[in-house]
């Protein structure tokens, strides 16, 4: 199996941070290939005996199979439940069952212990497992891969990795083109101020208040209602707040002639495979679930999510949302198109949270990689992380933009509406006049979506060049900004605008100043960004209009 170029850094990463830096925590996101990049750090590592951690049976024997691809020529076995084998090479084990102490006796020392979804070492049984390779093996190295690291108790995660090797963000994955875009709608319920009094455990939100909030004949009906209209096509599934809550649910869509079918931790293990099984072979439409396919599940043909319950951790809601991004393999479901991906958001995550991706990438750092030590958790991370992988500690620069967003309303536009959870353009949109024009810089172009009449209209431009084009004309605002963001990628400078380069915040000019008619006074939190926005509106304005006012 050939790895992608981002496989093959990642993999570097994790193996220089092993040697170099002690044990060491790798983030990449579902559809990244996290198993992929987990066996071919095993083969990398070297010769030597290797266990494999996994929380759940099926991961087992997924994981072995994946690492076979990998490797074919080392020896590999089971430990769990229903086969207790021990390999010379890789042996991929079942947490709850090595974690007992009788077969703990048993276990060999390793020269690598690695742990999948590493976000899981708070629990008990990884701690003793973890305490046994090291008492066996002083030296052992230990290597995590996670999505969520977020989830760990922070002083449990330092007490196994000193370090973050790599972080793979979701933006990677989507404008590389192994995940699809996520489209997101935030419902409002009337129910924001009452989840922002619920109570918070040490994992997450009081779900049994959450359930008293949400589980109401009126907010289902509104579920329904807005999933017919929005993504009333699509193999969807819902994560709800209790199982009470999601029987209630599920009901409701089977109510409403829409099959759908539930799955949760009080099942049978028979049953959920049935259920499961239903719904990948198209038998239902809809699954709901409580706290089941928050993790470890795939199902590529999935291409609507509803958040039916607030997350308190961004890292559950990147999980929940990342449950419908992969994309379709054609050969595995010839005839199924899929580009994008509805999130239904009633319990206002996005707008708590703000975005999918767990880091914002500065600037690129050339040479070799560095790094920097979070303040709150004294994780060792790379530089270029603007919110720690282990703690979400957010850095200053970071906290400070936010706050400047913040303050220019940039989320407000959009709320109650529909929110594009990821800045998946390259370029800062920047919006006029109440959201009427929308506008972007990409140095050698520009683009904007004006709104006029009940329609949307995606207008763009060279620099240098007279007049505008116009992209496309549609109902849908996304589709029009989407269309708008594909002009300027296809003929803006990335390098020169693209969103993080500093002088965007900088302050305007004179000259922009002067040409916009503006003084220092009344100037205040102008940067030169929206200033360069600005003008090109100003210097094109009539052109455009000229465009619309032609249809």
């Amino acid at each position: 199996m050939k790895l992608r170029p981002r496989q093959v850094d990642f993999v570097h990463k994790v193996n220089y941070a092993l040697t170099q830096k002690g044990n060491t925590l790798g983030v990449a996101p579902t559809g990244a290939g996290k198993t992929v990049m987990l066996s071919a750090a095993i083969k990398a590592a070297g010769k030597g005996k290797t266990i494999v951690l996994q929380h759940r049976d099926e991961l087992v024997a997924q994981n072995r199979a994946t690492y076979r691809r990998i490797d074919a020529d080392t020896p590999t076995d089971i430990y769990a439940a229903d086969r207790k084998r021990w390999s010379d090479g890789v042996t991929f084990a079942m947490v709850q069952t090595l974690a007992r102490e009788d077969n703990l006796a048993t276990m060999p020392p390793v020269d690598l212990l690695v742990i999948d979804e590493a976000h899981h070492v708070a629990a008990e049984s990884y701690i003793r497992i973890v305490a046994r390779a090291r008492e066996l093996n002083p030296s052992v190295r230990i290597l995590g891969v996670t999505a969520t690291p977020q989830r760990a108790d922070k002083k449990a995660l330092a007490a196994v990795f000193s370090n973050v090797a790599d972080v793979i963000s979701i933006k990677e994955l989507i404008e590389a083109g192994n995940l699809v875009r996520p489209r997101v709608f935030v419902i409002d319920c009337g129910l924001r101020s009452e989840l922002a009094g619920v109570k918070r455990t040490v994992a997450d939100f009081d779900m049994a208040e959450v359930e008293a909030i949400m589980d109401k004949s009126a907010v289902t009906e509104r579920v329904i209602a807005e999933w017919r209209e929005k993504a009333g096509s699509r193999k969807t599934i819902a994560f709800c707040s209790t199982v009470e809550h999601a029987e209630h649910v599920t009901q409701a869509f089977c109510d409403a002639g829409i099959k759908a079918d539930i799955v949760h931790g009080n099942l049978s293990d028979g049953d959920r495979r049935r259920a499961l099984i239903d719904f990948e072979k198209d038998r239902t439409q809809v699954l709901v679930n409580v706290a089941v396919l928050t993790e470890g599940y795939d199902c590529q043909t999935v291409s609507c999510v509803l958040l039916l319950r607030p997350c308190s951790f961004k890292s559950t809601m990147i999980q929940m949302i990342g449950r419908g991004l992969r994309k379709v393999d054609p050969e595995k479901h010839p005839g199924v198109i899929k580009s994008d991906c509805i999130v239904l958001d009633f319990g206002y995550s996005i707008l708590t949270h703000g975005g999918l991706d767990t880091d914002v990438v500065l600037e690129p750092v050339k040479g070799e990689a560095r790094t920097k030590v979070c303040p709150s958790c004294k994780m060792e991370v790379p530089l270029g992380v603007a919110v720690c992988p282990a703690c979400e500690h957010i850095f200053d620069g970071v906290e400070r933009r936010q706050k400047e967003a913040d303050e220019r309303g940039d989320l407000v536009n959009f709320t109650l509406t529909e929110v594009e959870i990821l800045e998946m353009s390259p370029f800062r949109w920047e919006s006029f006049w109440d959201g009427v024009v929308t506008i972007a810089s990409a140095m050698t172009a520009w683009a904007c979506v004006v709104q006029h009449d009940g329609k949307q209209y995606a207008i763009g431009g060279k620099d240098g060049a007279t007049g505008a084009t116009l992209i496309s004309v549609t109902d849908d605002r996304l589709q029009a900004v989407a269309s708008a963001d594909d002009y300027l990628r296809e003929h803006g400078d990335k390098d020169a605008a693209r969103k993080s380069k500093r002088w965007l915040t900088e302050p305007p000019s004179d000259k922009q100043l002067a040409q916009l008619g503006l003084d220092a006074f009344s100037s205040v939190g102008l940067t030169k960004y929206r200033a360069t926005c600005s003008l090109t509106w100003k210097w094109r304005e009539r052109f455009i209009k000229a465009k619309i006012l032609s249809i």
